[in-house]
């Protein structure tokens, strides 16, 4: 039996003696036998506590619960601290105001705590990331007494597809992902499904997801963390991360482009491996020169395809004719997709 079972008989029998005292008062007021009018009252009563009490008992709190589970712990704690300090500046000045002639004295000590109240957790909570920074900076030494590093307080969400990718280890292990990569649990419930898929293909790319993150938990360098942090009202993964993402002011690392694309327009900050990948590829510009194998005929006639190591496509105009050669190339257009970076170039030979 649940809490709210109890909580409704409970309801029940105090409702229904509210209806029955209430029965008796009102039929002796009129001046009439009190017994039906009593039972009446009191199955109303019996039926509104047995129906109405989760309303008002259970189901708020939780509401409450759930909604403390959306949040983050930095958010949570730096909004209980803006309360704290807002309380104490309310009792300071509390006093002084208390003397001011009646109402002012009763009215304005209240509701000058109110607004403070509301004005402190509103603003340590919508700065909490510079309030949080300024604190580490006292908090954080050295040995020595100086003021050390602050450890970044920066978290990262994972998107299931960024695992999977795997080159996330790599980019993660070079530093240039400072702070701590947070994989809600939904995201890890998303990759165990993956996994155990009857699909051979979606089976691999689940289970090589898991090595993936065995390998980030492993590795000492990088900080790791599994969150039990949920949303409520959806069950799609993607949107999942972008409410959450929302709520708790940080980026999603992802190489969906969909996400990428719906996460932008609702505000969040977004990671994406393969932009990263692009803007890292050496540039090249007309007039320079690639040795490039040809493996393979182009759409167009007369072309030969070739790519370099980092996986860039070079177009080869007359270059089907050295399919398997490897051939020095002169670039003679540089296109910037979606999908990446293309090379258009012709044979040297033809210069």
């Amino acid at each position: 039996m649940s809490v709210e079972f109890f909580f409704r008989l409970g309801g029940m029998v105090v409702l229904g003696i509210g209806g029955i005292w209430f029965g008796i008062f009102f039929s002796n007021l009129a001046g009439e036998p009190a017994a039906v009018r009593a039972v009446a009252f009191g199955m109303v009563g019996m039926v509104a506590g047995l129906v109405l009490t989760p309303y008002f008992t259970t189901r708020p709190i939780r509401a409450i619960r759930r909604t403390l589970n959306q949040v983050s712990a930095k958010t949570l704690f730096m909004g209980i601290l803006g309360l704290v300090v807002s309380l104490v500046v309310s009792a300071l000045l509390a006093f002084p105001l208390s003397l001011l002639p009646q109402p002012f004295g009763e009215v304005l000590p209240v509701a000058l705590a109110l607004a403070f109240c509301y004005l402190g957790v509103s603003v340590f909570v919508s700065r909490q990331n510079d309030i949080y920074q300024v604190l580490s900076t006292f908090t954080l030494r050295s040995p020595d007494g100086a003021a050390g590093e602050t450890q970044s307080a920066r978290i990262i969400l994972m998107d299931t597809s960024v695992i999977i990718d795997g080159r996330v280890a790599d980019i993660a292990r070079t530093g240039f992902l400072p702070g701590e990569l947070v994989i809600p649990r939904f995201v890890l419930n998303e990759l165990q499904y993956i996994a155990d898929s009857g699909d051979n293909l979606r089976r691999q790319r689940g289970r090589r997801g898991l090595e993936v993150l065995a390998q980030l938990q492993k590795d000492t360098s990088i900080s790791v963390r599994i969150s039990d942090i949920d949303v409520e009202g959806t069950n799609a993964v993607d949107d999942k991360l972008v409410i959450l993402a929302r709520q708790m002011r940080v980026p999603v690392l992802t190489n969906d482009y969909n996400l990428n694309r719906v996460a932008e327009i609702q505000g969040v900050t977004i990671l994406n491996i393969n932009e990263l990948a692009n803007a890292v590829k050496a540039v090249y510009l007309p007039g320079e020169t690639l040795e490039v194998r040809v493996i393979q005929e182009g759409r167009e006639q007369g072309q030969g395809i070739g790519y370099l190591d980092d996986g860039t496509m070079v177009v080869v105009q007359d270059g089907n004719e050295y399919i398997g050669k490897e051939i020095p190339t002169v670039v003679t257009k540089v296109l910037q997709t979606a999908a990446g970076r293309m090379i258009f170039s012709k044979p040297e030979d033809d210069f």
